[in-house]
Formats: structure tokens, C-alpha cells, sequence
């Protein structure tokens, strides 16, 4: 539970954190099999405060760059962009372990380059673990920064960064040897150190599999009801975008509600409605009320 104090200033709501401690990294390893893990993405500090109390999650993801910017994919978005946003979500809860998306490109080359991005990340942020996509190519970096104290989400399956060799966004997994590929890129991960993975877009017996081969907690996006628990773009799930993917459920057609809003609110304007008696400023002790006589 959190209380809300009211920031007269600028008439935003700003949460006061009610006396707890933050979820920690080791309190989502120890969920593996146990209630399941509720996780969804933010990109800004007021999503976060909206979020951060049903959540154990939030994942600062590099799907901004989609959401946020408009851009076609995920390999345009660049370091700063992920800490600019990391920086506000982690500003906006207080609850949730807050864990960033490492960008295409900050470190693919070597483990080195991997730890100097994720330390940036951290440092400039205050987040309290990175995700990295991969599976056995990316164990050694896995294991590389978790040796030096940087807590890692691992991420197999459909892997977004990775959309110009996969040809695009279809489950992975169809045929027996991506399959079998699949399952082992997550042993690697887990047993590399990840203390949690995401598993992406696979058919569902290979989330269950890579669920039971997985010493850690799996996360599921598109994969089982049978992971540790399950993530979901934020948008997506609140029906801000007129095409939803196959996985997705919408638990609000948030995007209606908007325009709908919109609408009135310009309908108003052009009636000169808005603003009304309640919205202006009255003069030196006169009731507002009675600003329109």
C-alpha cells in the first residue's frame, strides 16, 4: 500500500511511500515454482506509480523505442534513451524490483563492453538489474557480470533484437531442433547466474520445458500460463494500440476511452464551455462562481 501526498505547485500526485522495503533480486529467485511473478513494462515515472503496487516487475523495456518513439523496431534505440527512462521509472515506484533493457549494440561484442553499459545503466538509473537477450551465446557475459555484482534477466525464445536474422515477429520453436535450441539456451542462461528469464513468443510445450529445465524463475510473454509468471507490454494490455498480438490480452480498451475524452474536450473548447466558472481565475475576493456576471 502506498499514501499520496498532493504537490500544490504543480497539482501533480507524487507517492509517498508507505514505510516498506523494495522487493530485492533475491526475493524474485526465491519465487521460482512459488506465487507467480507479475511483471509489466514502464517507461515513465507516472505509468510506474500506477503499476508499481501490483507488481513484483517492472521492466523499463527497449520496446519504448516502438512505443514511445514510433520507431519500427528495437535496434534503433540507443543507451541514453534506456537510462533517460530507467531513471524515471525507478523515480516512480518504490516496490517493484526495476530491472532495464541492455540496448541493441551495448553488448553483443564482449563481456567487457556488456559491463561497462550495465554499470552506466545502474549508476545513472538506480535500477536493480539489466536484461540482455540470448541464450548460449550470451552465457559467458551472463556469468561475467554476475561475477561482479550486476543481477541479469535473461531473454530467450523470440528475441526482438534479433528480428533481422529471424525475419521477423512469428513463434519460435515449430520444429524440433529450434525446439531442443530453445530449451538449452536457457539452461545456459540460468545456470550461467540469470537470476530470472524471459521466455518470448514459443509454442507452449517449450515454455513448460524451458520452465522445468530452468533453475530460475521463467516469465513468460506469449509462451504458458504454466511459468513463474508473465509479462506484457503495458500498452498493449490496456488496448492503446489498434492491433493486438495473439498473446495478448486486453483488459481495458484504454485507447477508445482517450479519444473519447478527446472528443469532448474539443467539442467544449469549440463551444467555448471550456473553460466554465470553476476553471478561471476570479478577481481579488470575488467568488469564482460569479466570474461570468
Amino acid at each position: 500500500m502506498s499514501t499520496y501526498t498532493l504537490d500544490t505547485s504543480t497539482s501533480r500526485a507524487n507517492p509517498t511511500p508507505a514505510p516498506m522495503r523494495r522487493l530485492t533480486v533475491p526475493a524474485i529467485r526465491g519465487r521460482k515454482g512459488g506465487d507467480p511473478i507479475v511483471m509489466l513494462t514502464a517507461y515513465t515515472a507516472r505509468m510506474a506509480q500506477l503499476l508499481d503496487p501490483h507488481c513484483d516487475l517492472l521492466l523499463v523495456g527497449d520496446s519504448l523505442g516502438q512505443v514511445i518513439y514510433g520507431l519500427p523496431t528495437t535496434i534503433p534505440v540507443s543507451l541514453e534513451m534506456m537510462c533517460a527512462h530507467g531513471a524515471a521509472v525507478v523515480r516512480g515506484s518504490w516496490h517493484a524490483v526495476v530491472a532495464i533493457d541492455m540496448p541493441f549494440g551495448s553488448y553483443e561484442a564482449n563481456p567487457a563492453q556488456a559491463f561497462e553499459s550495465a554499470a552506466r545503466i545502474l549508476k545513472e538509473t538506480g535500477a536493480a538489474a539489466v536484461k540482455l537477450e540470448g541464450g548460449e551465446a550470451m552465457a559467458e557475459t551472463i556469468a561475467f557480470l554476475t561475477r561482479r555484482g550486476i543481477p541479469v534477466i535473461g531473454h530467450v525464445g523470440l528475441t526482438p533484437q534479433a528480428v533481422n536474422v529471424l525475419g521477423g515477429y512469428g513463434a519460435r520453436g515449430r520444429d524440433k531442433a529450434e525446439a531442443a535450441k530453445i530449451v538449452a539456451d536457457a539452461k545456459a542462461v540460468a545456470d550461467a547466474g540469470s537470476f530470472a528469464i524471459v521466455v518470448e513468443g514459443v509454442v507452449e510445450e517449450i515454455a513448460i520445458a524451458v520452465t522445468r529445465a530452468a533453475q530460475c524463475p521463467v516469465i513468460g510473454i506469449g509462451a504458458s500460463a504454466q511459468c513463474d509468471g508473465q509479462v506484457l507490454v503495458t500498452e498493449d494490455m490496456l488496448g492503446l494500440f489498434e492491433r493486438t498480438p495473439r498473446f495478448v490480452k486486453r483488459f481495458d480498451d484504454l485507447a477508445a476511452r482517450i479519444s473519447a475524452a478527446a472528443a469532448d474536450y474539443a467539442a467544449e473548447v469549440r463551444d467555448r464551455a471550456f473553460p466554465g466558472a470553476e476553471q478561471v481565475y476570479a478577481a481579488l475576493g470575488q467568488d469564482p462562481l460569479d466570474a461570468r456576471s
